[in-house]
C-alpha cells in the first residue's frame, strides 16, 4: 500500500494567538447578547401559539397592560398597520413576522410584550388571552401534496402547498442506463427534522438613536452584513444608518443565517418607543422556533452491472420546509448543494430531483453545519453504495475503491455539473483501512457473530463542496457570495485585520492572524483580528458552509499579497536597488547573492511611514474582496465500529476513525477541534436526535428532556488522521473542514450498525438508531435477548 501524502503545515502556523488576558479565554462562549445593558432598556418576551393550525378569533391584552412594569403589547395587526406583518426569507419566499388573521405552526409568535424587566415581560405573557378556532392542520408532506388537502399558505398566488421543483442530470439518459443494469438497488431514506441547538439562542438589543438617526443592533447572527441589507431593505433605513453587532457567539451552525420574527419586533419595537429592546429567547423557544434542518425525504435508486462497477444513480426527495422556505441557501439552488449526490464515485449518469413542500411546522431548510445539503447527499449515496455492496455480496470497501474518481482524473467534471477540484480518494480510505486494522476487525467480527455477538463495521467515504462563491453562480438575495478582507499595518510592524466573515468558534482570530504572519513575516501576537461589525468590518456574507477559509482566508492572503508587492518596492528604495533584485526568503526582502542586505516587514512598516519614496502613497493597507473561481472540495474516508446489546437494543460506538483532507492545514490544532466537535455533531442525529410531529401538529423533542444532544458520556473517543490534497485554485491550497465530519459520520455509524445486522437480513435502518427502534428489530428477527 502506498503512503498517504504527508501532512503539510505552513511554516508560522500552529501558533495560537488567544490572549489570556482577553475575556472571552477566561469565560468560553458567554452570552454576549445578554451581557448588552442600556440605559432605559425595555425587555420582550413572545406570546406563542399552542395549536399548529388555527384561526385567531381575537385577542385581548388588557390584562398584561395592567400588570406592573409592562409598557405595550405588540400584535400582528399592529404590525399590518405599519406594513411590517411580513418579512422575506433568504430564499425569497416570505414569512410571517407576527399573524393577522392565523397560525400556521406550533410556538408561532402571536403577539410580544414589552416591559422594564425581563421578569415583568415573561408574567405578562401569561396575560394576552388569545382566542383560537383550530383547524386542521397539514403534518405529512406527501399528504400536503394532494389536491385536496388543507392549504398551509392561502396568501400565495399558488394555491398548492407545493413551494418549487428542482432537478439536474439526464432524466431519461438516467432511466435507460438503470433499465440497462445487471443489478439495481433501491431504498426510502428519510433524514428527519433536527435543531442546531446551539450553546446560546438567539437574542438580540435594538438601540435607535433618535438624534443621529442610527439604528444600532447587537444580535447572535452569522451573517452580519446580509442582516443589515434585509434590515434597510424592509425599513426603509438608509444602510449606513444601521449597524449591526455580532460579537463571539456560542455556536451557529446555519441557524443564525436566518432572519427571525423576534428580531424584527425587537427593532420595530426599538423604533417605536425610542427605547432599547431586548430579547434572548429560552431554550424551549430555540428548539419549538427557530429554523430546522434536514426534514429530506429521499428515494434513490443505484445500479451498477454484475461486477460493481456503478452505471447509474436516480434521487427523488420531498424537502419538507415547514410553514415558509426559510433556508439560506444560494437562490439558483432552493435544494442547496444537494446534487452533489454522487460523492466521490466516476458515476456515468444520474438524475435529480427535489419538491419543496410546505407543512404546519417551524420553517425549516438551515444547512445545519453542511454546505447546503451536503448532509443529506452524502447519506444518501453512502447508504446506496453499502446497500449495493450488500446485494452484490461485495465488501464495502472493496466497492468504493472500485468506482473512486481516480486522482488522474482531476479536476473532474462530474455528471451533475459540478467541477471537483482535486483529490485523492483511494489514499484517503486505504490509509484509513490500514489504521483501523481493517483485515482484523472483520476476523473479529466473524468470531463474534459465530457465537451471537452484534458486531458492525461502517465506511463512509464523502465527498462535500465548500467556500461559495463562485459569484457567477452564487447569491443570496442577489447578493453575489464574495468574502473580504481588509489589512492596516501599524509604523511599528503591528497590524490589525478585518474580515467579512463572522466567528462562532472556528478560532478566526487565531487562523486568520497566522494567515497574515506567513504571507508578511509579522509575529502572529502583533497581529489583531476583528470581526462581526458592520460599521469597522468589509462587506461579507458570512460565516456558514465552511467558506471562511476558501473565501475569507483567501481574501486575506490576496490582501497580505498586496502589502508585500508595494513593499518589495519600499525595500528597493532603502536597498538602492531594482525590485527585480530582490527575492523573499525567510520572511525578508534580500538583495539577490548578498542575502546580509535585507529588510523585514516590520523595517518596511516604518519606512511605509517615514522614508518612502517620492511619489509613492505612503502607508501599508490593502483590501480584497474575493471572488473563488470555483468551490473547494474536501473530502474524507470514516470508519465506525460499533457493538449492539442485543438485551437493550443499544449501540455502542467501540472505534471511530476519520481521515479528513482539507487541503493545506493552517492550524492543526484548530482543525483537530473542527473534527472532533463535528463527529460529536454527526453522532448525534445517527443516534439520538430527533423532532417529529403527531396528527394533531404537537411538536415531540420540544426540550433537552426529550431532545438527546449527546454529552460526554456518550461520546467515544475519535481518533483521526489526514491526508492533504491541496486545492489547485486556492491562494495557499486551503478547502475548508468545519463541516466535514458533521457530513461524514452519520452515515458511517449507520453502515456500521447495518452491518453488524445484514446477516440477520437487515439492508436498512433508520436514524436516529434508538434503542426502541433498534430493540423492535431484533425481536422482528428474533435475536433480542
Amino acid at each position: 500500500m502506498p503512503d498517504a501524502p504527508a501532512a503539510p503545515v505552513i511554516q508560522g502556523f500552529g501558533h495560537s494567538v488567544r490572549r489570556k488576558e482577553d475575556p472571552r479565554f477566561i469565560r468560553g462562549q458567554g452570552n454576549y447578547i445578554d451581557d448588552v445593558k442600556l440605559p432605559g432598556m425595555l425587555y420582550m418576551d413572545i406570546v406563542r401559539s399552542p395549536y399548529a393550525h388555527a384561526k385567531i378569533t381575537s385577542i385581548d391584552a388588557s390584562e398584561a397592560l395592567k400588570a406592573p412594569g409592562v409598557v405595550a403589547v405588540v400584535t400582528g395587526k399592529d404590525l399590518e398597520a405599519a406594513g411590517l406583518a411580513w418579512m422575506p426569507t433568504l430564499m425569497s419566499d416570505t414569512q410571517m413576522v407576527l399573524p393577522t388573521d392565523h397560525v400556521v405552526y406550533q410556538s408561532q409568535e402571536v403577539a410580544v410584550v414589552l416591559a422594564e424587566t425581563r421578569y415583568a415581560a415573561a408574567d405578562a405573557i401569561t396575560l394576552v388571552q388569545v382566542e383560537y378556532e383550530p383547524l386542521e392542520p397539514v403534518i405529512d408532506p406527501f399528504k400536503a401534496l394532494e389536491p385536496s388537502s388543507p392549504l398551509v399558505r392561502p396568501d400565495k398566488e399558488k394555491k398548492s402547498n407545493h413551494i418549487w421543483h428542482w432537478e439536474v442530470g439526464d432524466r431519461d439518459a438516467t432511466q435507460t442506463a438503470i433499465d440497462d443494469a445487471d443489478v439495481v438497488v433501491t431504498e426510502d431514506i428519510y433524514i428527519p427534522r433536527i435543531h442546531v441547538a446551539s450553546i446560546e439562542t438567539c437574542g438580540c438589543v435594538a438601540s435607535f438613536d433618535r438624534v443621529s438617526g442610527k439604528l444600532t443592533v447587537w444580535m447572535t447572527t452569522q451573517a452580519p452584513h446580509a442582516i443589515r441589507t434585509v434590515f434597510s431593505l424592509v425599513s426603509k433605513i438608509p444602510e449606513h444608518k444601521i449597524r449591526i453587532i455580532s460579537p463571539d457567539i456560542g455556536g451557529g451552525f446555519g441557524g443564525k443565517v436566518p432572519v427571525y420574527p423576534g428580531y424584527v419586533c425587537a427593532v420595530v419595537a426599538a423604533l417605536t418607543t425610542g427605547k432599547p429592546v431586548k430579547w434572548i429567547e429560552d431554550r424551549s423557544e430555540n428548539l419549538q422556533a427557530d429554523s430546522f434542518a434536514r426534514d429530506y425525504h429521499i428515494h434513490a435508486e443505484l445500479a451498477a452491472d454484475k461486477n460493481g462497477k456503478m452505471q447509474a444513480l436516480r434521487i427523488k426527495t420531498i424537502a419538507d420546509h415547514g410553514a415558509a422556505d426559510a433556508a439560506a441557501n444560494p437562490s439558483k439552488f432552493p435544494a442547496g448543494l444537494f446534487s452533489i449526490v454522487t460523492g466521490s464515485y466516476d458515476m456515468p449518469m444520474a438524475h435529480v430531483e427535489v419538491d419543496g413542500v410546505y407543512t404546519n411546522k417551524p420553517p425549516g431548510g438551515v444547512a445545519y453545519r453542511c454546505s447546503f445539503r451536503v448532509t443529506e447527499a452524502v447519506h444518501a449515496i453512502e447508504r446506496m453504495v453499502d446497500c449495493l455492496a450488500l446485494e452484490l455480496k461485495m465488501d464495502p470497501a472493496e466497492l468504493r475503491l472500485k468506482n473512486f474518481i481516480q486522482p488522474e482524473q482531476f479536476p473532474y467534471k462530474s455528471v451533475l455539473g459540478w467541477e471537483y477540484d482535486s483529490g485523492n480518494y483511494p489514499a484517503a480510505l486505504k490509509l484509513a483501512l490500514e489504521k483501523i486494522g481493517y483485515s482484523a476487525l472483520r476476523q473479529e467480527q466473524a468470531e463474534k457473530r459465530a457465537h451471537g455477538e452484534l458486531m458492525g463495521i461502517g465506511i463512509s467515504t464523502f465527498t462535500e463542496i465548500v467556500g461559495a462563491g463562485p459569484s457567477d453562480t452564487f447569491d443570496i438575495l442577489g447578493i453575489k457570495m464574495f468574502d473580504s478582507a481588509e489589512i492596516r499595518i501599524h509604523p511599528t510592524g503591528s497590524a490589525i485585520v478585518r474580515i467579512g466573515v463572522q466567528t462562532q468558534g472556528q478560532g478566526h482570530e487565531t487562523t486568520f492572524a497566522q494567515i497574515v504572519a506567513e504571507e508578511l513575516g509579522l509575529a502572529v501576537e502583533n497581529i489583531e483580528v476583528e470581526h462581526g461589525d458592520t460599521d469597522t468590518a468589509p462587506y461579507g456574507l458570512g460565516t456558514y458552509a465552511s467558506r471562511s477559509t476558501p473565501t475569507a482566508g483567501a481574501a486575506t492572503a490576496v490582501a497580505a499579497r498586496k502589502i508585500r508587492d508595494k513593499a518589495a518596492h519600499l525595500a528597493a528604495h532603502l536597498l538602492e536597488c531594482s525590485v527585480d533584485d530582490l527575492e523573499w526568503i525567510d520572511h525578508r526582502f534580500q538583495v539577490k547573492g548578498a542575502p546580509e542586505r535585507s529588510k523585514t516587514m516590520t523595517d518596511l512598516a516604518f519606512a511605509a511611514y517615514t522614508n518612502h519614496p517620492q511619489g509613492m502613497e505612503a502607508g501599508l493597507e490593502a483590501v480584497c474582496y474575493y471572488d473563488p473561481p470555483n468551490l473547494t472540495f474536501p473530502f474524507g474516508a470514516y470508519i465506525a465500529v460499533v457493538d449492539i446489546d442485543r438485551g437493550t437494543g443499544e449501540v455502542k460506538v467501540r472505534r471511530f476513525l476519520a481521515i479528513d483532507d482539507c487541503g493545506t492545514v493552517i492550524n492543526p490544532m484548530i482543525v483537530e477541534g473542527q473534527i472532533h466537535g463535528g463527529l460529536t455533531m454527526g453522532l448525534a442525529p445517527a443516534l439520538y436526535e430527533q423532532i417529529w410531529y403527531d396528527a394533531d401538529g404537537n411538536m415531540h423533542g420540544g426540550t433537552l428532556m426529550d431532545y438527546l444532544v449527546p454529552t460526554a458520556m456518550e461520546t467515544p473517543s475519535w481518533e483521526t488522521a489526514r491526508t492533504v490534497t491541496p486545492s489547485p485554485h486556492h491562494p495557499f491550497g486551503a478547502k475548508g473542514v468545519g463541516e466535514s465530519a458533521t457530513v461524514g459520520a452519520p452515515p458511517a455509524i449507520v453502515n456500521a450498525v447495518v452491518d453488524a445486522l445484514a446477516h440477520l437480513g437487515v439492508t436498512h435502518v433508520e436514524i436516529p438508531i434508538t434503542p426502541p427502534r433498534l430493540w423492535r428489530i431484533l425481536q422482528e428477527k428474533g435475536a433480542a435477548l
